[in-house]
């Protein structure tokens, strides 16, 4: 029994500083867990953010620049009949397009879709703008028409992308 009682004695004491050990050097390594989690996150904030940003501003740029107003204001002295002007339009889209399209990986696929659906929404009014034009009419009265066109909708292609983009930008920080 005293064997027992001394086997006990020396247990109980070894078994406490082993949990007290387990519980320090747990508490340790999460400790430990959360610094490095805290310390990729403010990598993250420092890079991938900033990086963010720029392509939401890109993204906003191109939709800008694709904006009718913008896009026939900045081209309107570059051709001579409608066609070339349609011609001229459309690939000054694409240009701009292919420039920004590795953007999508840092939005969001419900804001990408909108800046797509934007710049199809423009394809298909300059398009539709030419089909009511003779190819060999003056640039000048494709353009008349792509602004009645507009002035027809009260609204521009460009606005709901531009608003999401704009909203998108606005949660990151809140």
């Amino acid at each position: 029994m005293e064997l027992l009682s001394d086997f006990l004695k020396l247990i109980v004491p070894a078994g406490l500083v082993l949990y007290g050990m387990y519980v320090t050097v747990k508490l340790l390594l999460e400790r430990e867990a959360d610094r490095h989690r805290f310390e990729v996150k403010t990598r993250y904030t420092e890079t991938v953010i900033p990086v963010r940003l720029q392509a939401y501003e890109r993204m906003v740029l191109f939709l800008e620049r694709i904006s009718p107003n913008n896009l026939l204001l900045r081209l309107g002295g570059t051709s001579t009949t409608a066609l070339e002007f349609q011609q001229r339009l459309l690939q000054e889209i694409r240009e701009e397009y292919n420039h920004n399209l590795s953007q999508q990986v840092y939005m969001s696929q419900t804001v990408w879709d909108q800046i797509q659906g934007a710049m199809n929404d423009v394809t298909t009014l300059i398009n539709q703008a030419s089909g009511d034009v003779n190819p060999d009419a003056p640039a000048l009265d494709l353009s008349k028409r792509i602004f009645e066109r507009i002035i027809q909708k009260d609204r521009l292609p460009t606005t709901d992308a531009l608003k999401a983009v704009k909203e998108e930008i606005q949660a990151m920080f809140m």
